[in-house]
């Protein structure tokens, strides 16, 4: 099978060929139909995330059907659609998964970091971890909902029932918790790279009220903000923009480091705080949201084999909506 690897940090993928797994206990072998392209694809083969192994797959948004079961797999069959997400394992019994926080786990496997991902034509994961996907979306519409869509989602459930919300960096993420925002009645302010007309106006068509540069302050005080880009410097900047006791959430896995700011951007109960992995249950939960609110990514489609293309697109702002490889 055709496999896009990390076999040197900060240099291109490279396209290997590899032997189709064999799904070993409590395994699914998936034959990968659509793999979104994350910005943390983009850490991963850069290098920036802590003991990346040389020749991991990348790519954590996936979407396939079953080709085989391995031994004590109940729950799937061959022929069944699946999504396979960022989180691809955990421990079940330290204290964060005993109380129901599965994302926390020191011991867990992520796909396309530590467990191999969707840049290939198959992919192992773990049954337990795969999730049932809505018919109506198709296969390449459905990958970026498997993490775009679900970090987003939990970053807005962290933001708390916010009325007037900020998104830093309108990309995959943001251009889906946009369409849940607004179904839920909020005010959805978007914040792009300085001069990029362009995204503004892609930030209006998924429903903002308004748009403009990062380093412009919003036409009203926010009630929260959350930061997709990974940008530290935005830290201050989205405490200035929120209103007294306004929630400042960052969404992404990686960030440049934050400046000092001087404490009256925090006090009046501001609050700064992170978004780290997923649940299972944050799957099932906005899955089933976004059939009922009507989601729908806008995606760049691209080949396999163009896995590099489509990360330096990434890279470069040249993407609006979500990109998606497909074999």
């Amino acid at each position: 099978m055709l496999a896009m690897a990390v076999t040197h940090c900060s240099r291109p993928l490279e396209a290997v060929q590899r032997p189709v797994p064999l799904p070993q206990k409590g395994q699914v072998l998936v034959r990968v139909r659509a793999c979104g392209v994350c910005r943390t694809d983009l850490h991963v083969r850069d290098g920036e995330l802590p003991a990346v192994v040389p020749g991991i797959v990348p790519g954590h948004e996936v979407v396939g059907v079953i080709e085989a079961v391995g031994p004590g797999v109940t729950q799937w069959s061959a022929g069944q659609r699946v999504g396979v997400p960022w989180l691809g394992w955990t421990c079940g019994q330290c204290r964060y998964c005993q109380r129901g926080q599965e994302n926390l786990c020191d011991a867990a496997g992520f796909t396309g970091y530590t467990l191999d991902g969707g840049y290939a034509e198959y992919l192992l994961a773990d049954a337990r971890y795969c999730l049932p996907l809505p018919a109506t979306y198709d296969d390449v519409a459905a990958a970026p909902l498997l993490c775009a869509g679900l970090i987003g989602y939990r970053a807005l459930k962290l933001a708390g029932p916010a009325e007037r919300l900020g998104l830093y960096g309108f990309g995959a993420a943001a251009h889906l918790v946009a369409q849940v925002a607004r179904w839920q009645g909020r005010k959805v302010y978007a914040f792009v790279r300085p001069g990029d007309e362009a995204g503004e106006a892609f930030a209006r068509t998924c429903g903002a009220v308004w748009a403009g540069g990062s380093d412009e302050p919003p036409p009203e005080p926010l009630d929260a903000a959350i930061l997709f880009a990974p940008v530290g410097a935005l830290v201050p900047a989205a405490l200035a923009a929120v209103d007294k006791g306004g929630v400042v959430v960052c969404g992404g896995i990686h960030m440049s480091d934050i400046p000092s700011f001087p404490y009256r951007l925090l006090w009046g109960e501001r609050v700064v705080r992170s978004v780290a992995n997923l649940t299972r249950a944050d799957g099932q939960e906005f899955l089933a949201l976004a059939e009922q609110a009507g989601v729908r990514a806008q995606t760049q489609v691209y080949q396999l084999a163009e896995a590099n293309r489509a990360l330096d697109d990434l890279a470069g702002g040249r993407v609006h909506g979500a990109a998606v490889l497909v074999p």
